[in-house]
Order: structure tokens, then C-alpha cells, then sequence
């Protein structure tokens, strides 16, 4: 259950509200919503239900809930939210391509890539500084140092940047050196870190774990909405599945069946949910017709010589080709969600 509060309501009427909420049984956690201050209450909630919470002072509005997620429910929101990284928008019925290197290696190699895709048509870049990999031994990223080239390539470019967080003691370094923060699949279960993006208010790009159920990659969200930060992007990144032909099993219909349940933003990504480069086109334009928000794609100036995933990142004039083409498709798709400046 969701009560929205008056923005008038005052401390003796708050006070009292919480005191009916525990006499019931039930536990209410306050945070800030663009509606206002928001009650999340959870427990048994049939007392309550009883009760004409609607015409207690200071309550504005009471939404019942059949979901486990709450925040990210249509239930809560059916306007579909829209997140700003720096001077773009994610959501709402438009299309946002965010490609570059799966590492941050190099001054050069990130400069000539930002370059690269920028000319493509790209409207974020991406790239690693801290890389989770199988191996202990493999290359791990360049850490802050690759934080910094990020920084520097977006301010030579212009391009909002997106790099990946693993530890909640980096979470200040990423927010002041990115535009949006990414969880990646290792990491859509660290709770403490989901809190601490949450109490940052940076804008977050939430990949899917490669077992995680939709409702648990949902409730994941919720970790980061309920600390009062709305700026959330679900990426769907492909599923453990048991044919090795590809790297993961891309779930498609997981856009679909997301614009049933949630008013976050969704977008794909190809490159991990395939990994092969010959395969990112075909299921990047596929992306795109089933209505994603978004496509990020990995991109290398020389994939021969990446330092990880070099089997899935795209030459750069690929990278061109392949926006030009979901442009194409994003101009004469029908979308179920309206455009919103929000």
C-alpha cells in the first residue's frame, strides 16, 4: 500500500497517521516522490483496508497494490517516467543510442572512439573503468584513472557518459566523474549498493541478472526508487540460458512484458546478450521494433586488439550503419507510449 501524503499535513497529524499504521500491525517507510512524500506500507494490510484512510488529515491519496514492487508498478505511475542524463532523455517513446568501448583502456583508444560514435549518431558514451570478470587474472580496468579519461572525453565531446559501479566505496568517484551509473548483471542483488545510488540520486542504468526473474530485477529497482531516486533505466542484457551459441539468451519479450508492469524506461543491450559482433545488428534493430527506449552497443576502433569482449564490439563504421538503420526503424515504429518532456 502506497498513501500519499498532503504536502500540509503537520507533525501531529503525521505522528498520528504512523501510530493508526502500527496499531494495524503493519510498517510504514517514508521517501520523497515527485508526488510528494510517499508511505510505502507493507505487513497485513486487511485492517487497514477497513479503515477510510482517504479522510484521515493530512493523507492525500491511498493506492492499494497487487504487486511486490511498488514504486516501479504502473500502479503507482502509469506516465511513463523519463530520465535525464545531462542533456538527454531516456524514455517516453523516443530512442537513445549509447555505444563505445566495453573497457576504458587508454586516453587515445576512448578519444578516438567518443569520437567515432558521436559522428554515428550516438547520444551517450560508454566504457568501463571498473571491469567484474570471470578471471582474477583478466584486466580489470583502469579504475579511477579511467573515471577521469571518461570525464575528459565527455567534455571534449559533449557526449553524457555511463560507466559500470561494483563497490559502494566508488560510488562518490563514479557520480562525479559520469553522468549515469551502471549495475551491472553481477551486481543487480547488491542491496548495499542499490541504497547508496539511491541516496545519490544519480541516474542509474539497472542491468538484468543473468538469473533474475522480471519481478526480481523490479524489486532491485525498488531498492533504489525507495531511497527516493526516480532516475532508473532497466537494460535487459540476455538470461543464462543452455544453447552456447550465443553468450546469453536476449530476452526480447522482456520489453514487451515490461511496458505491462513498470513505468521505467527499458533498453537493450545487445552486444552482452549475444556476444558476437555478427549477431548486435540484427538484435539491436529486433530491440527497436519491440518498442525499447534505448540500444547500447559495444564499440572498439580495433577489436582484434580489445582488452575484453573483443568477440562482440562493432568497428565504428558498423556502429554508424547500424544507428542509421535503428533511426529508421525508431521513426516509423508504433509505440503503446506516448512522448512525454517530462
Amino acid at each position: 500500500m502506497l498513501i500519499v501524503l498532503d504536502p500540509a499535513i503537520t507533525p501531529e497529524q503525521r505522528a498520528q497517521l504512523l501510530d493508526r499504521v502500527q496499531a494495524a500491525g503493519c510498517q510504514a517507510q517514508a521517501t520523497p516522490s515527485a508526488y510528494g512524500e510517499l508511505l510505502i506500507v507493507e505487513g497485513d494490510l486487511d485492517v487497514l483496508k477497513r479503515q477510510p484512510l482517504r479522510l484521515v488529515p493530512g493523507v492525500r491519496k491511498v493506492v492499494a497494490l497487487s504487486s511486490t514492487y511498488t514504486l516501479s508498478s504502473l500502479e503507482h505511475q502509469q506516465e511513463p517516467t523519463v530520465v535525464k542524463v545531462g542533456r538527454v532523455r531516456i524514455g517516453g517513446g523516443g530512442l537513445t543510442l549509447i555505444g563505445g568501448p566495453c573497457a576504458v583502456e587508454s586516453a587515445d583508444q576512448l578519444l578516438e572512439t567518443a569520437r567515432a560514435v558521436k559522428a554515428a549518431g550516438a547520444d551517450l558514451l560508454r566504457g568501463g573503468a571498473y571491469k567484474p570478470r570471470t578471471s582474477p587474472y583478466s584486466f580489470r580496468g583502469l579504475g579511477i584513472d579511467g573515471l577521469r579519461l571518461l570525464r575528459d572525453a565527455s567534455l571534449e565531446t559533449g557526449l553524457p557518459t555511463v560507466s559500470e559501479v561494483m563497490d559502494p566505496r566508488h560510488v562518490e568517484a563514479c557520480v562525479t566523474n559520469v553522468d549515469m551509473v551502471q549495475v551491472g548483471t553481477r551486481n543487480m542483488n547488491n542491496f548495499d549498493l542499490l541504497i547508496e545510488l539511491g541516496q545519490s540520486g544519480h541516474p542509474v542504468l539497472l542491468k538484468r541478472g543473468r538469473s533474475a526473474t522480471i519481478t526480481d530485477w523490479l524489486m532491485a529497482a525498488e531498492y533504489v526508487l525507495a531511497q527516493g531516486n526516480p532516475n532508473v533505466v532497466l537494460c535487459e542484457r540476455g538470461v543464462r540460458g543452455f544453447d552456447p551459441s550465443t553468450r546469453n539468451l536476449l530476452d526480447l519479450a522482456a520489453v514487451a512484458v515490461l511496458r505491462t508492469r513498470t513505468h521505467l524506461p527499458v533498453i537493450v543491450d545487445p552486444s552482452h546478450g549475444t556476444g558476437h559482433a555478427q549477431l548486435v545488428p540484427p538484435m539491436a534493430r529486433a530491440a527497436v521494433a519491440a518498442g525499447a527506449d534505448g540500444v547500447i552497443v559495444e564499440v572498439h576502433r580495433r577489436p582484434e586488439e580489445a582488452l575484453s569482449d573483443a568477440e562482440q564490439a562493432l568497428r565504428p563504421e558498423a556502429f554508424r550503419d547500424l544507428c542509421e538503420d535503428m533511426r529508421l526503424l525508431a521513426s516509423v515504429r508504433k509505440s503503446d507510449i506516448p512522448s512525454s518532456d517530462a
